[in-house]
């Protein structure tokens, strides 16, 4: 299961534009934002001891001409160990608590900043790590010896330092390249759905305004406010809002609708509480675009009046939504029809990329009605 955190803690953080649900590319968001990942989350702990160990084997045996004897080599390992420790944990930290700082560098100037930082830190660990073994005699202190064994342990850091960061930067291209092309995608879904949508309910509503503006001018302005609320929303491009703002969304599509359809559309909703809401999140006008399917193949096409329910549950870490409309019984309708004409597959496809593959929203159609149920997973943090 994905960690998903609510709307409410997202909404709290510093960057309220990053993405809350955890799909391929929002996993990698914050390393994207900085091209040096929170190294202390790279590994478990045993795993970086283990890797400190084979590293500490490693730097013993090529410094072996150096020992005389077993019992040597097993100090120089300890050594190597307990030193390479206070390095990477000394400079890790160091570099996660002036990451702000780094995010607003160049990469290069952070590249040196770190080299520079793990460097220093290496010099200083060894140095006190051969302090105390010439104090316990474990070391022969002579110039050559001591500046031979700090310069030789440095340049091997420093080198391995180098090739980890240039690592970093080939995996940071990639992910930026890939979120690149994951928002090239969804902006490309977005127009598509905003091409369908203008068109034909643009100029039903301007029909239906200029019609209003002598008989009725006040609900002529609402009806203005509504369309202005509806279309913003529309070119806002495609991103998560809470499930309050979809649900007011759908809200003015509906005013504006019933305006047009008179008697012939009924509506009714089954919420959960405003403080479950107030966590959800959806992809904007994913609701939206169903009822207006609804509306343009079942409602538009009777003379009686279409009921239709909309259902919304959160529960065990789903977010099922069921929209169901009743087929009146006396309208002539083409069922093989209405099938291919409910489909969702545009809009399914922008929940799968914020929400995850398990994400759909399917159709079923019967003599009696027409039932869409919008499936996808939200983390309650609240259980």
């Amino acid at each position: 299961m994905k960690n998903w955190r609510s709307y409410r803690s997202k909404t709290s953080q510093e960057n309220k534009n990053s993405s809350i649900a955890n799909d391929e590319v929002a996993l990698l968001a914050e390393r994207l934002e900085f091209f040096i990942p929170k190294l202390m989350e790279i590994m478990k702990p045993w795993q970086w001891l283990l890797s400190i160990f084979f590293w500490s084997l490693f730097l013993a045996i090529v410094d072996r001409y150096s020992v005389t004897n077993e019992t040597q080599f097993v100090i120089k390992i300890i050594a190597r160990f307990i030193q390479t420790t206070l390095t990477l944990l000394s400079s890790f930290y160091l570099i996660d608590y002036l990451r702000p700082v780094f995010k607003r560098m160049r990469t290069l100037m952070v590249s040196l900043y770190v080299l520079l930082i793990i460097t220093i830190n290496a010099v200083v660990t060894l140095t006190l790590v051969l302090l105390l073994m010439m104090n316990t005699g474990a070391f022969t202190f002579t110039l050559y010896a001591f500046t031979s064994t700090i310069v030789f342990n440095t340049l091997i850091i420093a080198g391995f330092t180098i090739a980890g960061l240039l690592i970093f930067l080939r995996r940071y291209r990639e992910m930026t390249a890939l979120k690149q092309s994951f928002e090239k995608k969804l902006a490309a879904q977005n127009d598509v759905l905003k091409a369908r949508l203008a068109p034909h309910f643009f100029f039903n509503t301007i029909n239906t305004l200029m019609s209003l503006i002598e008989t009725n001018p006040s609900r002529a302005a609402d009806l203005l406010q509504h369309v202005s609320a509806l279309f913003r929303a529309s070119f806002n491009g495609v991103r998560e809002i809470s499930f309050q703002e979809e649900v007011a969304l759908c809200e003015h599509y509906l005013a504006i609708e019933m305006i047009r359809l008179a008697d012939k559309l009924v509506v009714s909703w089954q919420l959960p509480d405003e403080n479950v809401m107030y966590d959800m999140v959806i992809t904007a006008l994913s609701l939206q675009s169903v009822i207006e399917k609804m509306l343009l193949n079942v409602v538009e096409r009777s003379t009686e009046t279409v009921y239709i329910d909309i259902k919304v549950t959160w529960l065990q870490h789903r977010v099922v939504i069921t929209i169901s409309a009743q087929l009146p019984k006396n309208s002539l309708m083409i069922y093989h029809d209405l099938r291919q004409h409910m489909d969702f597959y545009s809009q399914a496809e922008r929940l799968r990329a914020y929400f995850g593959q398990s994400s759909d929203i399917q159709s079923r159609v019967t003599n009696k009605q027409i039932i869409t149920i919008i499936d996808y997973p939200l983390q309650d943090v609240g259980l």
